[in-house]
């Protein structure tokens, strides 16, 4: 379960968040008229985030700058694609961008611009199951809790590495079917795995714990997927523990 923007680090990640309005306007129309599940319009939204933040000196100043300029450029444009950008807003934002989206999406939705058919319940998916396995040695641990949207489930992998005092190294979406069954079939036939189910709280409570003592992502590609992940990874984490 990928972005359809594989190039969005390159249009984002070069620009100040303050000045590109126009830029994601534009680029939501583009590809948000094509999303046909939540889950994607989330990996998007969170992928642009991600990207945003390399420019802004990181994501908590991306939020920032998101919800004093492009907030305000959405509501303003009163198009579907700038009604759909605050209502992934709402979903994925901080506590500063979260509340002023939402608050601009039921303004600009009151006057009669269409929200996108994906956006009812975005953000809240039902929690499915979650569980965690590591090594014997206890070096890493990979944490999955998987979520549902009517009848489709996806999974966020997250992957902790101790011998880094906890901190993210990597973090990855996909779909949730059978994966579950899977993923113990292997850690029953691998002794050197530990295998254990969790409750939502829990895993919520674990992956906040891993978010506050940082990233070490050290492969190109893991520093991509912690990344493009990042801001879904908090709004899910946050979910889990009941926030």
């Amino acid at each position: 379960m990928q972005s359809d923007e594989p190039d969005i680090e390159q249009l984002f990640a070069p620009i100040a968040p303050a000045a590109t309005p126009g830029v994601i306007l534009r680029e939501a129309r583009d590809v948000l008229a094509h999303v046909q599940a939540p889950i994607d319009a989330e990996l998007w939204g969170s992928d642009m985030i991600g990207a945003l933040s390399r420019s802004a000196g990181g994501q908590p100043a991306a939020m920032s700058a998101l919800a004093t300029s492009l907030v305000p450029a959405a509501e303003e444009a009163a198009t579907p694609e700038g009604l759909a950008l605050l209502r992934i807003f709402a979903a994925l934002g901080d506590a500063g961008l979260r509340p002023s989206a939402a608050q601009a999406a039921e303004r600009t939705q009151a006057t009669g611009v269409p929200a996108p058919r994906w956006a009812d319940g975005l953000g809240t998916p039902a929690v499915g199951d979650c569980w965690h396995y590591s090594d014997v040695s206890g070096q890493q641990e990979s944490l999955t809790a998987t979520f549902t949207y009517g009848a489709k489930s996806h999974a966020l992998s997250v992957l902790i590495d101790h011998n880094r005092r906890g901190r993210i190294r990597d973090v990855w979406v996909g779909d949730a079917e059978g994966l579950l069954d899977k993923t113990w079939m292997a850690a029953d036939n691998d002794p050197l795995v530990v295998f254990e189910t969790m409750d939502a709280h829990a895993a919520g409570d674990r992956l906040r714990q891993a978010i506050a003592a940082g990233e070490c992502p050290a492969k190109p590609d893991e520093i991509d997927d912690v990344t493009a992940h990042r801001a879904l990874l908090h709004a899910r984490a946050n979910l889990l523990a009941g926030d």
